[in-house]
């Protein structure tokens, strides 16, 4: 696959309501099919490295992105949002990006935090446009106390999901997502990255890098996106 620059990201103002408003950045590769509006997680926002590597590295495969803030992280604030009001912000952003690209199929969803907030908000009330959801890193429980009770609303999202996961993730017990995603039955896949923790850091014993562990992510991603696009609801 060739690698073209990755094209520059342009601002975004995000109303949530009449009296709140967020930050948002915007990748729109000129070849793009699809978008990726993506929320950032609990402790870094849409700036991070990892998050602008994540937009950078798929807009060179022809997926635009969407990155936008949480009104904590745009304030500054060290507390995450309440479910209601990250679920609202996923919403202005999904939104918003059907504005902006009518054209282009939708995928949301995120890092950790972020993706869970976009799936909650899909099971509350389906995402207008919204084709499919995935989650890099989703927090399935708190470290070390394996549970599965955040996943229960993943049964009221009726979108083909996408699990992006480390097999060293403290956030995801590897038994459980397994079995989690086996009782979603056909909606559902995942790809476990060996060595991976929740930032997708390997270990420099292992002979890989983070670089390459993302590369392998964001194809693996596209590759689900290609098809959805292509109308199969159960990708590999």
């Amino acid at each position: 696959m060739c690698r073209m620059a990755a094209t520059r990201p342009q601002p975004v103002s995000i109303n949530i309501d009449d009296t709140r408003r967020v930050s948002g950045l915007l990748q729109v590769p000129p070849n793009a099919r699809a978008c990726y509006v993506l929320a950032h997680g609990a402790g870094a926002g849409m700036a991070h490295p990892f998050m602008a590597a994540v937009a950078d590295e798929l807009a060179q495969r022809d997926v635009a992105t969407l990155r936008y803030q949480f009104p904590s992280m745009e304030s500054g604030s060290k507390r995450p949002d309440s479910p209601k009001v990250a679920r609202a912000t996923v919403r202005a952003a999904v939104a918003i990006m059907s504005r902006l690209v009518p054209e282009l199929s939708l995928i949301a969803g995120g890092k950790s935090f972020g993706g869970r907030m976009t799936s909650q908000a899909q099971a509350a009330s389906p995402l207008p446009g919204v084709r499919g959801i995935a989650f890099l890193g989703f927090p399935l429980h708190a470290a070390g106390r394996p549970s599965d009770e955040r996943a229960q609303h993943l049964f009221d999202v009726h979108v083909p999901m996408l699990f992006l996961q480390g097999t060293r993730d403290a956030l995801a017990d590897v038994q459980l997502l397994q079995h989690l995603v086996t009782n979603l039955g056909a909606r559902a896949a995942l790809k476990l990255f060996p060595d991976a923790d929740h930032s997708f850091h390997v270990p420099a014993r292992t002979g890989r890098k983070d670089a390459d562990i993302r590369a392998e992510m964001l194809d693996a991603l596209t590759d689900w996106i290609e098809r959805l696009i292509a109308g199969n609801r159960a990708p590999d």
